[in-house]
């Protein structure tokens, strides 16, 4: 034959068609059923880091988002069990620190007015975690393995607030401690650095009930409020 190319691709094709299929393991079948019914895709690679069967406990710094006059930072703890590949229970404890922003200084020097401000002062609760997917990023020839999940529960939210004394301009500004009951939800990317060590980053937001204001010696109407917080946290499996 006198063109080396084409002798080449013809070789590869009889290769290629006497040689049989080649699958990977049964555990790694996959149904994707938007596909044509026939169709069934393998994944090569098992997963890495399992969760089944695994206890963990995060520590991390978290930064409040919701809160214009107010900044908010803090601490979580966090504990849980993946009693399925998929699912996990989680407890976890919020502890802030408050203190008057930059626009809460501002707005008192303009006009000498006091906001209405409710503080976060901790969380606590349990929640049913889920997390669905998980995959690696090859960066810097370096693999790095993720998840990302979901949690939903309930827990009590503790704050104070001004609510009682801040449209009385006669009476010193003073906050009360308050109690609610709150649906607590988050999203979760957990970095596995190794088997036992990973790095999480987190969103959380919190839903509950709270009166706002007392106007005109009338109490405030009751409302769903809201907490958002990001934290980065540092966590352990065993």
């Amino acid at each position: 034959m006198k063109h080396p190319l084409l002798k080449l691709i013809l070789i590869n094709i009889l290769a290629w068609s006497m040689t049989g299929p080649v699958f990977a393991a049964e555990d790694d079948l996959y149904d994707f059923l938007w596909l044509d019914p026939d169709k069934k895709v393998y994944v090569l690679q098992n997963k890495v880091y399992k969760k089944q069967g695994k206890f963990y406990a995060n520590v991390g710094l978290s930064y409040g988002l919701n809160d214009n006059f107010q900044d908010t930072s803090g601490v979580q703890f966090a504990a849980g069990y993946y009693f399925h590949e998929e699912w996990a229970l989680e407890l976890l404890y919020h502890q802030y620190s408050t203190s008057n922003s930059e626009t809460y200084d501002n707005l008192q020097q303009v006009n000498g007015s006091i906001p209405f401000i409710r503080r976060a002062e901790r969380k606590y609760g349990l929640m049913g975690v889920y997390s669905p997917f998980y995959g690696k990023i090859n960066t810097f020839n370096k693999i790095i393995y993720f998840d990302w999940s979901f949690g939903l529960g309930l827990g009590q939210m503790e704050t104070s607030s001004n609510a009682l004394t801040v449209s009385d301009s006669t009476t010193a500004d003073i906050y009360a401690d308050e109690k609610n009951m709150a649906i607590l939800g988050k999203t979760a990317f957990r970095i596995h650095a190794t088997e036992n060590f990973h790095i999480g980053l987190e969103y959380h937001r919190d839903h509950f009930r709270a009166p706002g204001p007392n106007i005109n010696n009338r109490i405030g109407q009751d409302a769903w409020r809201n907490n958002s917080e990001f934290v980065i946290s540092i966590g352990f499996s065993f």
